[in-house]
């Protein structure tokens, strides 16, 4: 890891059905192999699935699910004395939406679904009910971050 500068942020374009970035950056997540085009077929099934199912635009339902499952707060190991403390932190902007957008995706995986396409979409449905596996581990953060308020002043 070099030490001089940050690395840059590399810029993804919009996706080519909705436009979107974010739904970009989900796909190249889910991506195996560098195969886009079997994540695009697995994010646009998804989509038209849920479609189908609610009758509510996915992309609305896409960001709906993501705000469900974005962290405000998290803890980070920090060493003080020889002990370490599991410190609450504020969670940044793009850090929130990538452990969101890997929740999800690690989610829908462990489904138990026939196929991807009905994992995703099922793990999306629940997500924007506020319940599931990537909702829940939002919330088992949340409730660490609260159990370890009382380390907030080693906060960095």
């Amino acid at each position: 890891m070099s030490r001089r500068h940050r690395a840059e942020k590399r810029e993804v374009l919009p996706d080519a059905k909705f436009g979107d970035i974010v739904i970009t950056k989900f796909m190249n997540s889910l991506m195996y192999e560098g195969k886009k085009s079997v994540a695009e077929m697995i994010t646009y099934g998804a989509f038209d699935v849920i479609q189908r199912k609610i009758g509510r635009d996915p992309v609305d339902v896409f960001r709906d699910a993501m705000e469900n499952i974005k962290p405000n707060v998290e803890v980070r190991s920090r060493r003080v004395g020889g002990a370490t403390y599991q410190v609450p932190v504020e969670v940044r902007a793009e850090r929130r939406q990538a452990l969101a957008i890997r929740w999800l995706i690690t989610a829908a995986r462990a489904r138990n679904e026939k196929t991807m396409v009905e994992r995703l979409s099922g793990e999306l449905m629940d997500a924007v009910n506020n319940r599931g596996a990537a909702v829940k581990k939002r919330e088992d953060t949340h409730r660490m971050a609260e159990a370890n308020r009382a380390f907030s002043h080693y906060r960095w």
